[in-house]
């Protein structure tokens, strides 16, 4: 099962609110990319200051999927930039979500890719190989699971367990 291209959050909270397996992620994300609204199924990274895994991950197939990025909320050191997000675009992944930082603003806005963070900063990442794959995360103290569907769009981001129509 696909997820509508026209989906709106706030309509899926209407029609799932009650639904214990939908959360919806507090708002302090910041839409960067050039795709406002996006879509798919979840792969997780776990890292910190450290984007040696989202490298790997982007550089796979995508198909469709969101790469959440549980970057513990750091905003010392920027997880994803223009290059990570032009492989992205290239390996069809549908969007990135970083509980941390990016930069490169310019270049994410002009990407056709889905891009949330908690802010933009200039330094880069250290590379140290560190982190952990396809883990469950917790972002902003909600829990995501690889294989969750994340939807996002102006009003918002939500997970739930499977997709939503």
């Amino acid at each position: 099962m696909t997820a509508p291209a026209d989906f709106a959050t706030c309509d899926l909270c209407d029609a799932h609110g009650a639904d214990p397996g939908l959360r919806v992620l507090p708002p302090v994300f910041a839409s960067y990319g050039g795709r406002p609204r996006f879509c798919g199924p979840v792969s997780t990274v776990k890292c910190f200051e450290d984007n040696s895994l989202v490298r790997a991950a982007v550089e796979g197939p995508g198909q469709g999927r969101v790469l959440v990025v549980d970057g513990g909320g750091s905003r010392r050191r920027a997880l994803l930039g223009g290059k990570l997000a032009a492989l992205a675009v290239r390996n069809g992944w549908a969007g990135v979500l970083v509980d941390g930082c990016v930069r490169d603003v310019a270049e994410l806005a002009a990407a056709d890719l889905g891009v949330r963070a908690l802010a933009s900063q200039p330094m880069p990442p250290v590379k140290r190989g560190e982190g952990q794959r396809d883990v469950a995360v917790q972002v902003q103290g909600v829990w995501v699971r690889p294989g969750d569907w994340l939807y996002a769009d102006a009003d918002g981001v939500l997970v739930s367990a499977g997709p939503l129509s």
